[in-house]
Order: structure tokens, then C-alpha cells, then sequence
């Protein structure tokens, strides 16, 4: 961590002390419970620790007490194997660990031994690594592994380069063996407890829709689960200790995802409908099912009798925010999981099933000043069709002094929602002065499948008018002044950003892209080959809606565009190409509108490591309070 920045006058927010504040959170169990494996971000990017559960005490442990497990140049994650892991007589707790280069998202995977003193030193390379699965050119993601630790599925692209096959790996010899490749984006799930069935994902070519098969791996037949002829999204079976049966969520004739109880066989009936998204897990021992629900972007969980589906209690979550990455331990006591807030940072916790009570794992470093951080307030504007927005509204605290300037935040995807999770920048741009707004327009999760659907191919316009009709309600408040509003976006909310500067460019003072389209055309065409159809299926395809892809193209517009723009991007992005940073840059730069563009060689799709992000957000920072003047 370093120093207050002496440059910031005494009383001024120092935007370096919000960026450097770090989380973390558990990544699960050990084998026999004794420790937790733990993802924290304090080297920079995030890194693997091990938690002993014998050192956790009420106020949470300080990562710098962890014992570092990675120290490697590039983010890492993973999880523990089921089983000790090795040679006959050394077998120790081993981390199944994924790792790619630079951001390009071709995951590598390796093993590494932690136990009580094992490994001595962080590991610095991957070197020092064990290679499991192994091939840089392509893509390699994590699956199940059986209970007994035999075997473990992953999914990669190796054969065609496009498409994803899951292959099951003897973890004793090496041997592999292909068992689904049906073409197309799959994955593998997890394994039955007797690890005779293994669960198959897919993405289908339609909007928001995938199946799931489970492979019985007796006989290599596949059984669909939930078959369904209209859109639905089917999330990976959670076993009973016998096999018999598995839980699993879906919203198949539903709007909203609820909890299904399922057989091998193929059979299934609903048994738990909350009124938010759902989703469940089951523990080892099959004594508790949690269910985990999406309450208007806030995380609620409840324990629940697997036999009677009685609710046995609610998990008492440390206050209204987001929660995630839960992971019983092996005897179902203990269950772990990250939280952050607003008002949180983001640390682990841990629930007591037994006893009913909660402790803090984790204690993450940062130096600011927990009073002065904004909770936002939701509201919901009306759009030109009569639909409802969610927004999330950050107000700067004390009394308003005339109207603030506004900056509005759109989350990425755009399958995806704004959730109210801590954010370093917006608790800054809020203590100086400005607005935060994070909305959730048509197309956002979380507000059932209709609502999710609004926004598929031609429908896109919908969406990008909803933010002309959240600028109508800005210039109906008190306190927010319409003629100073930014747009700030990632990813999908990138091309947002481009697109109200060019559809809309009478509403918006500014804009902040990173690593967003700005021609649908040229990013189809470019992005990475495995993506391409996926993307397509939400945007549009090349082939049959070629025209309405360069209509919807920002770079299109350029005699609309007048706005300043700051762009940000990594040059190893396979989803984004950089390109559509450069060429928007060009363009406009080109009609002498101020352009400004900050590319970095080591990132991919977004800013993964602290110094790249103490680069680029002061300078976005900078942009935003020179345009908008607070």
C-alpha cells in the first residue's frame, strides 16, 4: 500500500487511496476443512492465500498475516481438488489454478500443493508450477472433478480452434478421453457423487438460451435436462450424497429462474419459486440446500431442509449487498463467502451453520474513511414505452448547493446487471461532487426473461433510448443538472457510451469508453473466432443483419458526434479487438473533437492490475472533472 499522495490538499479525496483498496474472497475448502483457500488482490492483481481456520478470529485476519500461495505475473484463480493430490506417501492438498497471458483469456491450468507448510514461498512463475492441461494457443476451462479425485472435465478449443469440446482427464495417468463434442460453446459441469454422471452445458443460437445434458458415463448416453422450445437458461445439477437425485435452477415456462428437483433420468418438477432469480447448491453431505436469490440486485440466502424444503435459516449476510462464491465445508458446518457493499470493500465470511453465527474471514487493507462512503438510493423512471428502468442513484453527502454534474454508469454485457457492490471510482466521483448513476436498461439481467429480451437485435434501439428518457428525469430533479452529464461505460456499456454520443448528442457533455464497440460490424468481424457466433446471436449476425449492425454502429455517425471522449483499452483484448478503441480514436480526432485513448500492452478485456488502473482512472478522473467543471 503507499503513501497519502502530499499533492492532494488536506481534506481532499486522493483517488489513489480509493483504487488501492482491495478485496478478496474465499475460493473454497480444503479437503479435510482445516483451511480456505483465499483470492485477494493486494499484490496488485489477484492472488492465491491460504487461511488456516485455527487463526480466523472475530474482526478478520489481515491478508498480510495470510500465507501467500501466488505470486505470479498474471492473475491467478482456482480451488482446491476434492482428494490430496500426488505420489503415494506425498500426497498433499493440491490447487487446481487457471492462469492466461496478458489478458487473452487462453486459460492454462496447473496444479500446485498447499498444505500447513507447503508452499514455502509464493510461487513466482509458472515455472514453478505443475502442468496439468497445457497448450497456450488455446482456451482451457475448468469443469468437475470426482469425488474420489479419478477424474476431472474441462472444456477447451484445441480441436478447431471455434469450437469448445469437454474431455475427462485420469488425474492418476494423464489419459484423456473426449466425451462431448457436438459443435458450439459447451462446458463441463460437475459429476454425480458416484461419478457415473457428468453435466454438459451448451449455448444454443438463440438469445439467452442453453440446454444441459447430463452423459452417463456408463454407457456415453446423454439425457437432456429441462428440455424447452422457447429461450430458458438451465444452471448445473447439485447432487444428493446417493446420486439419486440433484437440484438445479432454471426458468424453463418461467420469467424468473426458480429451484427444481431433478433424476437421472431425466425427470424434473419445480419445488422452490422465490420471486427473484434463484439459484442453489447442495453440500456434501446433503443436509442443507441453499438457495440464493437475486433480490433486485441485493443477494439474499436461506438454508433449506433438502427432504422437506422446509427453510431452516436465513443466512445472516453482514447488510444489503452483494454476495457470492459460497462453498460449504466438506461436513456442511461451515459456509463461505464473499461480500461487498458500497459501503464494503469486499471481504470473506464465513457462516456457522450449527451455532447461527457469522464471523469475517478476511480484513482487506485500504485507507479510507468507511463514514464517508454513499449508499445509493434505487429508483425506477419511466421509459417511451411505459417500461420501467432501475436506477442506482449515489448522491454525495451534505447539503446541495446548486446542480450537480452527473455521470452515468452502464454496466457491461449486456447480459449482466449493475449490482450494489463496492466500486473504487464511483465513491470517488461521488466525494467530489458528482452524481453517480448506474442504470439497469432493457436488456439487463435480473429482472426476468422478458425484461432480459428487450433489447435482442433490432430491438437494440429500444435500449439506447432508455437512456434519452433517464436524461427526461434528470432534468426533472432539483438536483442534478441535465447540460453536464457524462456517460461512462465497459464493454457493452462502451458501445453504450459511443452510442448516446452519436444518437443522442444534444443530451451528453462527455464520455468514457473502455474497451467498448464502436462498429458492431468490425468487432463481429474481428473479435476472437470461439465468440463470434455467441455475439451474434445477441447483436445480430454478419450474414442476415448486416444492415441494421452498420445502423446501429456508432462510428456511423461521426458528423452526429461533438462530445469529448476518453478511451481506454487493452491491446491482448479477444472479446473487444483494440482496434475499435483506435479507429474511433482516428475518426474523431480526425474532426477535431477532443479525443483522448489510453492503450496498455499487458491488459485484455478490461483493467486487471493495479498499476495500469493507478494509470488510467486519475487520468479519466482528470477528464471527467476538466468536462464537467463540479
Amino acid at each position: 500500500m503507499s503513501t497519502p499522495d502530499p499533492s492532494v490538499p488536506a481534506g481532499e479525496p486522493d483517488i489513489r487511496a480509493y483504487l488501492e483498496t482491495r478485496t478478496a474472497g474465499p475460493s473454497g475448502f480444503s479437503p479435510t476443512g482445516e483451511r480456505l483457500l483465499i483470492s485477494s488482490d493486494v499484490p496488485g492483481s489477484a492472488q492465491l492465500y491460504a487461511l488456516e481456520l485455527g487463526d480466523v478470529r472475530p474482526d478478520g485476519v489481515p491478508i498480510e498475516a495470510l500465507r501467500q500461495v501466488t505470486d505470479l505475473p498474471e492473475p491467478a484463480g482456482g480451488g482446491f481438488l476434492p482428494v490430496p493430490h500426488g505420489p503415494a506417501g506425498a500426497a498433499a492438498d493440491t490447487v487446481l489454478i487457471g492462469i492466461d497471458a496478458g489478458g487473452n483469456e487462453r486459460h492454462q491450468l496447473y496444479l500446485l500443493p498447499v498444505t500447513a507448510d507447503a508452499p514455502a514461498a509464493p510461487v513466482p512463475d509458472v515455472d514453478a508450477l505443475s502442468p496439468l492441461v497445457v497448450d497456450p494457443e488455446h482456451i482451457h476451462r475448468s469443469g468437475g472433478v470426482t469425488r474420489d479425485g479419478s477424474a476431472f472435465a474441462y472444456a477447451t478449443n484445441r480441436r478447431t480452434g471455434t469450437d469448445f469440446d469437454v474431455w475427462v482427464r485420469d488425474l492418476s495417468t494423464g489419459e484423456e478421453q473426449l466425451v462431448h463434442a457436438p459443435g458450439g460453446w459447451t462446458w463441463a459441469g460437475n459429476f454425480s457423487p458416484d461419478g457415473r454422471y457428468l453435466a454438459l452445458g451448451a449455448l444454443t443460437e438463440q438469445p439467452g438460451d442453453s440446454t444441459l445434458h447430463l452423459l452417463d458415463r456408463a454407457d456415453a448416453s446423454l439425457v437432456e435436462l429441462a428440455p424447452h422450445t422457447e429461450p430458458a437458461e438451465i444452471g448445473s445439477p447439485s447432487w444428493l450424497p446417493d446420486s439419486s437425485a440433484f437440484f438445479f435452477s432454471h426458468d424453463v415456462g418461467r420469467d424468473m429462474s426458480a429451484i427444481a428437483r431433478g433424476t437421472p433420468d431425466g425427470a424434473w418438477e419445480f419445488v422452490l419459486t422465490p420471486e427473484w432469480d434463484a439459484g442453489c447448491a447442495v453440500d456434501w453431505t446433503g443436509r442443507h440446500l441453499l438457495v440464493v436469490t437475486n433480490a433486485d440486485g441485493r443477494t439474499e440466502a436461506a438454508l433449506h431442509d433438502p427432504t422437506t424444503l422446509e427453510k431452516t435459516a436465513d443466512v445472516p449476510l453482514p447488510g444489503t449487498g452483494v454476495a457470492g462464491g459460497f462453498s460449504f465445508s466438506r461436513d456442511g458446518r461451515y459456509l463461505a463467502y464473499s461480500y461487498s457493499s458500497p459501503l464494503v470493500p469486499g471481504d470473506g465470511w464465513l457462516y456457522d451453520t450449527v451455532t447461527g453465527t457469522s464471523t469475517r474471514l478476511t480484513r482487506s487493507p485500504h485507507r479510507l474513511d468507511s463514514s464517508t462512503l454513499v449508499a445509493p438510493d434505487l429508483v425506477r423512471v419511466p421509459a417511451h414505452d411505459g417500461e420501467s428502468i432501475p436506477l442506482y442513484v449515489f448522491r454525495p453527502r451534505g447539503a446541495v448547493t446548486g446542480k450537480r454534474p452527473v455521470v452515468m454508469i452502464i454496466h457491461g454485457g449486456p447480459e449482466s446487471q449493475y449490482r450494489p457492490s463496492f466500486a473504487a471510482l464511483t465513491q470517488y466521483l461521488v466525494a467530489r461532487g458528482f452524481v453517480v448513476i448506474a442504470p439497469n436498461v432493457r436488456g439487463s439481467t435480473g429482472y426476468g426473461r422478458r425484461y432480459q429480451a428487450l433489447d435482442d437485435v433490432e430491438k437494440r434501439f429500444d435500449s439506447i433510448r432508455d437512456m434519452e428518457w433517464i436524461h427526461r428525469w434528470i432534468a426533472t430533479t432539483d438536483d442534478l443538472d441535465p447540460e453536464r452529464c457524462a456517460l461512462y461505460g465497459g464493454s457493452y456499456g462502451g458501445y453504450m457510451v459511443l452510442s448516446g454520443l452519436a444518437f443522442q448528442p444534444d443530451l451528453w457533455a462527455a464520455g468514457v469508453c473502455i474497451v467498448g464497440m464502436s462498429s458492431l460490424v468490425t468487432f463481429l468481424q474481428n473479435t476472437a473466432d470461439w465468440r463470434r457466433a455467441f455475439r451474434e446471436r445477441e447483436y445480430g449476425s454478419l450474414t442476415h443483419h448486416r444492415d441494421l449492425l452498420e445502423e446501429l454502429s456508432p462510428i456511423n455517425r461521426l458528423d452526429a458526434m461533438r462530445a469529448p471522449l476518453f478511451l481506454v483499452h487493452g491491446v491482448n483484448d479477444p472479446r473487444v479487438p483494440v482496434g475499435e478503441a483506435r479507429q474511433i480514436h482516428a475518426a474523431l480526432q480526425g474532426k477535431g473533437i477532443r479525443t483522448e485513448m489510453a492503450i496498455y500492452e499487458d491488459e485484455g478485456h478490461g483493467l486487471a492490475k493495479l498499476k495500469n488502473r493507478l494509470d488510467a482512472y486519475p487520468r479519466v478522473a482528470a477528464f471527467l472533472e476538466e468536462v464537467l467543471r463540479p
